[in-house]
């Protein structure tokens, strides 16, 4: 009777495994036919980076090295919480300029391998939850980009059959072009004088680019923070001495927003900024932040924050990567009514700018509080909440933030080059800088 029991407590484990290999192989699906986006596909996957090397706060943005020059590195880091190692592999394809995956061959697109197997390791040290921290460079050190544009990367664990655990999107630029960005508030008859940014973006081939002026084939996409979904394809204008412009147009209005929310994690014995308390059950370690507010009536209050960014980090230990531990962190929002017309959605590098299940807050209604819990590592985090109606695609920062002209969001300007007859989609310029009146 006991080895019976045994063989239905094996089968039953085999059974969740393969369903959650299913589910995961079924959603990378999914964000394959779509437009690629930064999205966790195992819960047992954490704290993703994908920044320049040594620049670990950067976006993913590396420029394609000149003949003769060494190609500038991207460099990968993340956990897999447990105490096994696994046999995990990376893979890189090129997107077209919507980020979809076009089918480049990797012999088009890079000089050397399009994949290979993650070989940098680490295990946890002293933590109450165990994790193996991971770390590759890529591309390999011998290999360089030979096209610019988009990329997808994905991880996958060979062990489970070539499972995905997520994927990220990261750019290769050629220096082509001239990028002029142009910040303002509103004029004209688009936008709100005291809440809204205006973007007006000027582009002009440089001289040894051998680039066509023709307006046509140039696509300039203007992205707000980090965020997917406020990302806008400005029209064309017109010309003025040989520079094509980009202005004056709804899509060159953006909500100007609120500063981003902040809390610290890197104390464990002691409460931080923004958090109440700090509890802990056996293993798991539970902390409590400040219930958040309406803020869409007060006035702007300006304090720098990592505009939705985040950063691993603890006081009392030498090295987080290893010594940082994993702490379920508490999130609420007091209301006396939930939103009957779209949902709460906690956006920032801790939910991978997610609009999706990921990110959104549920309603309590016995405490007429939205709350939503997050695994997160020992660190920095800033976020903000934002509100999604229903059927849209694009969050608002009015209902629960407030809106302000003077808020420094990060733009970033994308200029991509699609002419008749390429094989792919070019990024020849791009330019990020904070919002300044």
């Amino acid at each position: 009777m006991q080895t019976i029991v045994k063989k239905r407590h094996i089968d039953s484990k085999s059974i969740k495994k393969k369903i959650a290999i299913a589910v995961s192989l079924w959603l990378f699906n999914i964000c394959l036919s779509q437009s690629a986006i930064d999205t966790n596909f195992s819960p047992l996957a954490k704290s993703v980076y994908l920044s320049p090397y040594g620049a670990e706060l950067q976006p993913p943005i590396v420029r394609m090295a000149a003949f003769g020059e060494s190609q500038q590195q991207l460099m990968l880091r993340f956990d897999m919480l447990g105490d096994e190692t696994h046999n995990l592999r990376w893979r890189i394809e090129h997107c077209d300029a919507q980020w979809q995956p076009d089918g480049l061959p990797e012999g088009e697109f890079i000089n050397g391998a399009a994949d290979g197997p993650i070989t940098g390791l680490q295990f946890s040290f002293t933590t109450r939850t165990d994790y193996v921290n991971y770390y590759q460079p890529l591309p390999d050190p011998y290999a360089s980009f030979t096209a610019s544009g988009n990329y997808l990367l994905t991880i996958y664990n060979s062990d489970d059959g070539d499972s995905p655990l997520f994927s990220r999107r990261f750019c290769v630029v050629e220096d082509l072009t001239d990028v002029e960005v142009y910040t303002s508030k509103p004029s004209g008859a688009f936008g709100d004088f005291n809440h809204d940014q205006q973007i007006d973006v000027g582009v002009s081939p440089k001289s040894n680019s051998f680039l066509a002026t023709q307006a046509s084939y140039y696509k300039v996409v203007v992205q707000q923070n980090r965020r997917t979904d406020l990302m806008r394809t400005l029209p064309f204008q017109g010309y003025s001495q040989g520079t094509m412009l980009f202005q004056w147009a709804m899509e060159n209005i953006f909500p100007g927003g609120n500063h981003f929310r902040y809390f610290d994690l890197s104390n464990l014995w002691a409460a931080m900024y923004h958090v109440q308390r700090i509890d802990q059950l056996g293993n798991d370690i539970f902390a409590f932040l400040q219930p958040d507010e309406d803020r869409s009536r007060k006035p702007y209050t300006q304090y720098n924050s990592l505009n939705g960014g985040m950063k691993t980090n603890i006081r009392d230990r030498e090295n987080p990567d290893i010594e940082a531990d994993y702490v379920w962190v508490n999130f609420s929002l007091p209301m006396e009514r939930p939103y009957m017309d779209g949902s709460v959605h906690i956006v920032g590098d801790l939910t991978n700018w997610s609009l999706g299940d990921e990110s959104r807050m549920t309603w309590n209604a016995q405490y007429k509080t939205y709350i939503k819990r997050l695994q997160l590592k020992q660190g920095y985090y800033s976020y903000q909440l934002l509100f999604l109606p229903l059927g849209g695609q694009e969050a608002m920062t009015a209902v629960l933030e407030g809106d302000h002209t003077v808020m420094p969001n990060s733009y970033t300007v994308y200029v991509y080059y699609i002419s008749p007859g390429s094989r792919f989609d070019r990024l020849v310029g791009l330019r990020s800088m904070n919002f300044a009146l």
